[in-house]
């Protein structure tokens, strides 16, 4: 099915500022990510010729079905794993290993069990050697941005699955962080807490003013909660299109029956169903 040509990022109006490359915090080119050996037989090209770049503060959305390598691609940008080719640069420099500019957020949360939510958020504080006074501000903090003000001194098992990631959010942000990156970070939440959070991280990210790539499978939470969504195609994951998001911030419940939201949800779902389909 031929993509509705309202999902075309529009070309910006006249006279509008255009992105200039100091703007420009992430630089994705032609990147590639083979897994295997030398042989066709037995590789696995999980992302080909990737064209990308993000401006600072923006929020991305990486959108498509299982499988497409957009988890693969935000590995790569966290600095877990290395590209097979292409070039991957942020503010000017090639992204080589994991760095403190760079923080994850999981879909299990991965907080430590044996750690009260406080410990939690400052244990990447402490870890710098971050006097405790200091980190302890910070983390509380970062609690009540987060809206977990009460929780502190709970364990991971005595909360619920949305608390545990609004705290996993909190450890995240504690380092203070140029880049967010957060790979499918509501999957395993149920359907009216994956709403709430949605509508948090969105008021969240535009507090903190950080540039976030977020990973979804989900058409609605992508175009939600992004400045611009990018759709990846079936494996191998390359960017399919761009669709910019014009609305305001911040984000609020109402704007999901606002009729360019729906339309754009409806639309994408019709261009992308049919691929989708192709992957089950």
């Amino acid at each position: 099915m031929a993509a509705n040509t309202a999902l075309k990022t529009p070309a910006p109006p006249p006279g509008a500022p255009q992105a200039q490359p100091a703007d420009i915090q992430i630089d994705i080119r032609n990147l590639g990510k083979v897994y295997g050996g030398t042989s066709s037989d037995n590789m696995v090209v999980a992302l080909d010729g990737v064209d990308l770049r993000i401006r600072r503060g923006e929020f991305i959305s990486l959108l498509g079905p299982s499988g497409c390598g957009k988890s693969t691609l935000l590995g790569i940008v966290a600095g877990f794993q290395s590209a097979s080719s292409g070039t991957l640069l942020q503010n000017g420099r090639p992204i080589v290993r994991p760095d403190p500019s760079r923080t994850v957020v999981f879909q299990d949360y991965a907080l430590f069990g044996w750690m009260t939510v406080q410990q939690n958020v400052e244990f990447g504080l402490k870890a710098k050697g971050m006097a405790k006074k200091q980190r302890a501000e910070i983390a509380r903090s970062l609690i009540d941005m987060v809206r977990l003000t009460g929780f502190e001194e709970k364990y991971p098992h005595q909360i619920s699955g949305g608390m545990k990631q609004r705290a996993a959010i909190a450890r995240a942000l504690a380092p203070d962080p140029d880049i967010l990156l957060m790979d499918e970070p509501f999957g395993a939440l149920d359907a009216q807490t994956r709403v709430l959070l949605q509508e948090e991280i969105a008021r969240i990210s535009s507090e903190a003013g950080k540039t976030v790539i977020f990973v979804t499978h989900g058409i609605d939470e992508a175009v939600f909660l992004a400045d611009r969504v990018v759709v990846m195609s079936p494996r191998p994951g390359r960017v399919r299109e761009e669709v910019a998001v014009p609305l305001p911030r911040p984000r609020t419940a109402e704007m999901r029956s606002d009729p360019w939201f729906v339309s754009t949800v409806n639309d994408l779902w019709e261009t992308l169903k049919p691929e989708w389909q192709k992957g089950e």
